[in-house]
This record gives C-alpha cells, structure tokens and sequence, in this order.
C-alpha cells in the first residue's frame, strides 16, 4: 500500500507542467461586484473566494476541461465547464438572486453535475444543517432526511435504512472509499464520526452502476471537509452538551494550503452517559465514548491532482441488555460491552490529458472489533481488512455525449480471534467493469449504463460438525448483470421531470451462508444457507419539482421489485431455549415514496414553512409484510431568519413538529408500533463580540417529553422508551 501511494504522490510529479490560468469578476445582475464568493475547482480540491471587486485567479491549471463552481448564500450556484485552449483564460460570472437553498454539486453520481442537472434525484444534506437539528449521532441527523431511518440501539448504535431496506442492502461511502465494518451485525453501526465531514449525498435506490454489490437498497455517500484556500491558515474549535446524556463533543480543526500543497487535522471527542426516558430513569449501559481523528495531505499541478486521507475511529459502547436497571451517570462502560477500532487510509488521484482525465481511487480499511461479556478478555474478537480499488476513465467529449469506462474491485480478509465466532475467517474478492453515458440536449438529458460483476467468497471450517458455532467451508461465486437508465426533461420553466429505471443486486454475506447460533443481540438460533443465490431487483422512480421564487414542490414515487430477497424465518424447532431460525429466499417488493413543499411568503422574507411526508410498504411474494420497515411520518418546520443589530446576524429560530403513524403492517415475529408526535425547538446564528465571532446552536429536542418506542428500536421487544427530552448547546469558534 505504501509503495502505491508514494508511487502516485512522488513519481507522478516529474511530469511536464503547464501553466494555464483563469482568472475574472462575479458579479450580480446589476453588474455590482460581489465579494466572498467561494469559487472551487473540485478535481484540484482548489478554492479561492472573490476579493472587494468580486475578482479570483486560479494558477496552474491543466489542458482540457476544468469544472468551476460558484457558491454565495443567496444567490443561485454556478457550475461551468471551460475547455482550456489557452494559457489565459478570462470567466465573469453572473450570479442571479434566489429566496431558496443554493443548488448543490452531486458527486455521488457519475458526473458530478448540479443537482438541477442531474438525472437521478439525490438528496443532499450538509453536516452544519444537520448539526444545527441538535442530534446527538451522525445517524440520528441522518434519520432526519425523507426516505432514509434507523435501526437503533439506544442512542450509541444506529444502523441506515433507505426506503425500507438496511443492512448490507445499503452501502456508505466516506472519502471514496467504500466502508467495510462487519455492518452484517445487529449491533455494528456507522463507525464515522460527523467532525470532519462536510456533507452526505443520499441516493434512494440501486446503485450497483456505480458502486457494485451492496449497494442494492442504496448509498450514503460522506463528503469530507474541503482544504483551506490557497495561501490561508484556518482553526476553528467547536463544543456541544446534552443535557439528556450529560454528554459532550468537542472538535479542533487545523487546516492550511498554499498553491500547490494542501493539509489538514482534526480531532474529536465524543462521551455520554446512560439516556434518560420520560420519568428521569436512565437505560441502563447505553453509555458510550468515540474519538476521532482525521487528517489529511494533497498536492495539485497542470498534470494531476492527489490527496491522501487518514481516519481513525475508536468506539467503546455499551451494550443493554437489562433495560431500566442500576442508575448511573457515569460514562465508564460496563459488560457486556463493545471496543471497535476503526482505521481507513484513502488515496485519490486524478491524470488529467489533453481533453480526458483518469480518477484513481484506492483505499484500505482495518476493522477490528471485540465483545467482552463479563471480563476484559474479549469472547468475540474479529478482524476484517479491506482493500479497495476504483479507476474510472472520462472519455473526450463527443460533442453533447459524455462517457465513462471503469473498473472496481475489492479483496478482503476476515479472521477471527476470539473464544466465539459468529461467522467463519474467510477470503473475498469482487471484480466489476462498467460504462456509462451522458447526453443532454436543450433542458433534456439522458443517462444510460451496464456493469457486469463477479464476486468469490471462500471461508475455512471451524469446530465440529453439528455443534454451535461450528462453520463448513464454503467456496461460492456470485455473478451479476446491472443496466440504469434516466431521463430528466423540464416540462415547462419551472417543472422538472425525472424517470429512472436500474437494476442492482447483493450477493449473501458470510452470516447468511453459515450462521449457526445464537447470533448477536437476537436471541435467536440462526442457521445459515450456503445454498442462497444471489438477491437481484428492478426499481423505477418517478420525481416530479416545481420551483418559483416563493414556493417549491416536490413528489418521488419508487416500486422496488427484489427476487430472491434473503431474510430469517423461524423453523419451529428449540435449541437451548432459543427458537430457531433459518434464512431462506422469496421475491419481494417495496413501495412507497417522500413528497413535501417549501413557501416562502411574499413579501415576509424571513419566514419558511416547510412539510414533507415518506411511507414505504414492504411485502414478500405471499402478500406478508417485510421486517424492519419504519412507520410513516409527517414531518413540519416553520423557520424564521433574522438579525439583531451588534448582536446577532444570520440568525435562525425553529419550531419543528413530526408525526410518525402507527406501524400496523408487520412481519410474523414483529409486534404493532403506535404512532407518536415529537415537538422540536431551534435557535441560533453568529454572535460578535467584541473582536470574537462564534456560531451558537440552542435546540430542544422531545420539548415536551413525549414518551415513545420506535418501531425500529432494538430495544421495543422489552419495552424500553427512546430518548426524552434533551437540551443542546453547540458553539463554533473559528479562529
């Protein structure tokens, strides 16, 4: 790996540089200058902002295309791709005013165009806005995004549901680089930490174009924190409190660039105690502790752009198991328990030639997770490593058609350590080649592709035959064909239409294929079955926007039809007073969709009202509904903006109101959820005092107290209430 790296950042340097620049004004419609714009070259992870006459200037920029992005709250985004022909290039801007949220750059999908443009609807949501909800976890800020759900643990361990589906049916992404963390586990959650990371881009639906297996349900795709603009140095420092947890994250930030070379760092720490329900009782063991550390080293020039990532995450969480038990505010765990080291290295080079340009990315993964029952000598001790790679080559521009050929690949290890196993050590490896197009004409695109993947997984036996925790080997090959196909077409100005029709599939993790025991935090008997094929869907969506000055509207419908959809059922049968269960296929469909509304009234520029609702529906072949689809909710915030003279500007207040519905369409083991309304308050914005500016976050989550069990909480089957009220205080300084 080391050799890899220092192959591409070092070698690649003695390459011929040229010594193109562009350089212009931004400007407002009335030709008035703006100032502050930020102005950012992503395949450089290049920026600059505008100075007092709205000019930029970007040296050392290479031949062919160059993408530019213009951002300024309040006016619309602009992303324009020049073809450079010249050393010097002049490009003023025009940005137009708008009341709406600034349209964003999509990364996620194949060629990074603004969400306007795209062809797959994608929700986007930055961290400084889920951050500012006052969640206490990355996935709770998650949750919050129509279509995307939790399976909790408490408030430690969440895992990501995407219109109905979770698991290994979902993949996240975190600086390129596909996470690989044992997320087969009930009790195994995101292992990221927000601190570091500057947005998520949500894709609801296959994606296996793109991404390959796992990526069936879905992707969370985590865009990391950008590099300081050139020739700046910046710090910033942030705290936050809960009162419900008595928890604290604390964050410092160090980052500096100059032309050519970029660096950044940062550290976290995250702890709190036991949650509080309704009644001042705490669940027991829900405690946890994280920290975090990210860094990260880039260098750009007229030939290629590199950047080198590290992330290390370590997780000491609590597991309960006795639900409202000894009372505690310490935030010491106690067994069982959890100890997860996480350790991602990320590697992203792009070759830039006369008109194409090759994207490189390569990363490596270390997870290393134990359980501890009763002692600190770990019972189940687990070890997956996981090197992945990504080439993609963007072919010369064929007049409006633009194409893109890859590869992608994973080879992984898992080995086990410990006293228990719950599944066996064993090699995998995957191998995908796709390609895709692009051709847009007037207000129309159309976006087409086809992949083929093979994956092979070989495990060892352990044990002995017919006892618990004893594993055959199994040596499977799993092979699959994926096409997409979009279109998107504005029906008239401002009514956008898009229709997307993708295949994607999941090939049967290790548990699936040679579970034999009490699996982790079920309490059930599972037994695998090294006979299951692989899972393989067909899902079409249909988006309808409207947007005007004051008002926008959105619809997304899916119809999701998954054969063989892999899941447990019980056999009847006992063994050691847990009932048994067997996983086995059947087709499937899911159906549902998000719809929601944004006014703003004229002429109250500083109200927002905005409501949305999801539902998903979930069944087998025979009409039974599906485990672990969340409830319907209605979702309504009414948001004002405001400033207050020498005290505060760009100042926000919040009154949030979301309504979840009775859950009543449940699989045969689940039980009924009844519906519940949580009240949430907000208020915040920047404060100067004196020479000191700090953002200030106050929110009131569950104002009211409400006391509720989601229907995908782990802990409902004992009856233990989710999270009460919880007051949050978050302060942002930047130095």
């Amino acid at each position: 790996m080391k050799n890899i790296i220092l192959a591409i950042l070092l070698g690649s340097s003695t390459l011929i540089q040229a010594q193109n620049s562009i350089s212009g004004t931004v400007t407002d419609s009335k030709s008035q200058p703006i100032k502050g714009v930020s102005v950012f070259v992503a395949d450089l992870h290049k920026g600059t902002v505008t100075d007092e006459n709205g000019n930029y200037t970007f040296n050392n920029l290479p031949n062919g295309t160059v993408k530019l992005s213009f951002v300024f709250g309040g006016y619309n985004t602009q992303y324009t791709t020049l073809n450079i022909q010249q050393k010097e290039t002049i490009l003023n801007v025009i940005l137009e005013e708008t009341i709406f949220q600034m349209d964003e750059v999509i990364v996620s999908t194949a060629f990074n165009k603004l969400q306007s443009q795209n062809v797959m609807k994608v929700e986007h949501e930055t961290m400084k806005s889920l951050q500012q909800k006052g969640t206490s976890s990355l996935i709770e800020g998650l949750a919050t995004i129509p279509g995307v759900a939790q399976v909790s643990t408490g408030t430690s361990i969440g895992k990501p549901v995407i219109r109905g589906l979770s698991g290994n049916r979902v993949l996240v992404y975190s600086q390129g680089v596909r996470m690989e963390n044992q997320q087969f586990g009930d009790e195994h959650g995101l292992g990221l930490n927000d601190s570091g990371i500057e947005s998520v881009e949500v894709i609801k639906g296959p994606a296996s174009l793109l991404y390959g297996s796992d990526a069936l349900g879905g992707v969370l795709y985590f865009n990391p924190e950008k590099f300081a603009n050139a020739h700046t140095f910046k710090a910033n420092f942030s705290q936050k409190i809960f009162s419900n947890t008595l928890g604290s994250n604390s964050s410092l930030g160090l980052k500096t660039s100059s032309e050519k070379w970029k660096f950044l760092a940062r550290g976290s720490y995250n702890t709190h105690s036991d949650y509080t329900i309704p009644g001042k009782n705490r669940v027991t063991n829900t405690r946890y502790n994280e920290s975090d550390f990210k860094t990260g080293i880039g260098y750009s020039d007229a030939k290629f752009s590199s950047v080198l990532r590290y992330n290390f995450n370590k997780l000491d969480l609590g597991i309960p198991e006795n639900g409202i038990d000894k009372q505690s505010t310490s935030k010491k765990t106690t067994y069982p328990k959890q100890g997860v080291y996480n350790n991602l290295w990320s590697l992203n080079t792009i070759f830039f030639f006369q008109n194409s340009k090759l994207d490189v990315d390569l990363g490596y993964i270390a997870n290393d997770r134990s359980e501890f029952e009763d002692s600190d000598v770990a019972i189940l001790h687990m070890k997956l490593k996981t090197f992945n790679y990504d080439a993609k080559y963007h072919l010369p521009k064929l007049g409006k058609v633009e194409t893109i050929v890859g590869i992608q690949g994973m080879h992984q290890t898992n080995k086990n350590a410990g006293e228990e196993y719950l599944i066996p050590d064993a090699i995998t490896n995957d191998f995908g080649i796709f390609g895709t197009g692009n051709y847009d004409w007037k207000s129309n695109v159309i976006q087409a592709g086809l992949r083929f993947d093979n994956r092979a997984i070989e495990s060892e036996s352990h044990g002995i035959v017919g006892e618990e925790g004893s594993f055959q080997a199994i040596n499977k090959t799993f092979h699959s064909f994926n096409a997409s196909m979009g279109y998107k077409t504005n029906l008239k100005d401002n009514l956008t239409l898009r229709l997307n029709l993708a295949s994607g599939f999941r090939s049967p993790n290790l548990a699936e294929l040679t579970s034999n025991g009490v699996h982790e935090g079920t309490n059930r008997y599972e037994i695998g079955n090294n006979e299951l094929k692989t899972e393989q869907n067909v899902q079409s969506d249909l988006n309808l926007e409207y947007k005007n000055s004051h008002f926008e509207f959105f619809a997304n419908g899916f119809y999701n039809h998954i054969n063989n959809y892999i899941y447990t059922s019980p056999t009847g049968a006992v063994i050691a007073n847990n009932v048994v269960f067997d996983y086995i296929q059947n087709n499937a469909k899911l159906y549902g969709g998000e719809m929601g509304l944004h006014f703003h009234p004229h002429p109250l520029d500083w109200l927002h009202f905005e409501s949305s609702f999801e539902t998903v529906t979930g069944q087998k072949q025979n009409g039974d509904y599906l485990p672990l689809i969340p409830a319907n909710n209605w979702n309504n915030t009414i948001r004002t903006e405001f400033n207050i003279k020498n005290g505060l500007s760009d100042g926000f207040a919040t009154l949030n109101v979301s309504n979840t519905f009775h859950q009543n369409n449940v699989s045969g083991f689940e039980t009924k959820s009844n519906g519940y309304t949580l009240v949430n308050i907000g208020f915040g914005g920047k404060v100067k005092l004196g020479k000191t500016v700090f953002d200030i976050n106050l929110n009131g989550n569950n104002i009211f107290n409400k006391s509720y069990i989601a229907h995908l909480s782990r802990l409902k089957t004992d009856g233990v209430p989710n999270i009460g009220r919880d007051i949050v205080l978050g302060v942002l300084f930047d130095m």
